[in-house]
């Protein structure tokens, strides 16, 4: 029997995802490589061949992604210069989630093919994923319910300065006009 006040969780950011299924017209990671408000699209840092955003539903605080800015959905088809980005991103996304949200550990996680579990079929990313000890990541798997203490908002403003630190000024200024956050 289920406790007073435990048997919902209020989570309206995630209407959109329900109601469509998770599923969205053309590649999500296109849409936000053109976009023209990071903010908007929790993008927090570019290169030339990478970005790193939020996911926007994540699994825990701080849920991180990195994709190739090109649609190609392996590693064997990216150039040497699309992997630099795409290994120096993640390093960063370590970096800042660190300085910024101490976790205890880190997933990392690529699921190439839909039976596989990707949800952006067909457009390689890295999934970055802060833990900490006793966390509530089995409420993803056995409830199918995510628990997050914190709106993506605050995750995004939390990360950006962490990230901008360890970039410089040149990783959002061209979509943000943003200037140079100090380094962490």
């Amino acid at each position: 029997m289920a406790r007073a006040g435990l048997a919902q969780l209020w989570a309206p950011w995630r209407m959109p995802y329900i109601r469509t299924g998770g599923r969205a017209r053309g590649c999500l990671l296109c849409r936000v490589r053109r976009a023209r408000s990071d903010r908007r699209d929790l993008v927090l840092a570019r290169r030339e061949h990478a970005l790193l955003m939020l996911n926007r539903y994540p699994y825990t605080p701080g849920h991180l992604m990195v994709a190739v800015a090109r649609h190609v959905g392996s590693f064997h088809a990216l150039s040497a210069d699309e992997r630099a980005d795409l290994l120096d991103l993640t390093a960063i996304a370590e970096r800042a989630l660190a300085a910024e949200y101490r976790p205890h550990g880190l997933n990392l996680g690529v699921n190439i093919g839909r039976v596989a579990g990707a949800g952006v079929e067909g457009h390689l990313h890295v999934h970055v994923v802060p833990r900490w000890n006793g966390d509530t990541n089995f409420m993803s798997t056995v409830a199918r319910t995510r628990v997050l203490p914190e709106a993506l908002g605050q995750t995004w403003t939390r990360l950006r300065g962490a990230v901008r630190g360890l970039t410089g000024p040149a990783a959002g200024r061209a979509r943000t006009g943003a200037r140079r956050v100090r380094r962490v």
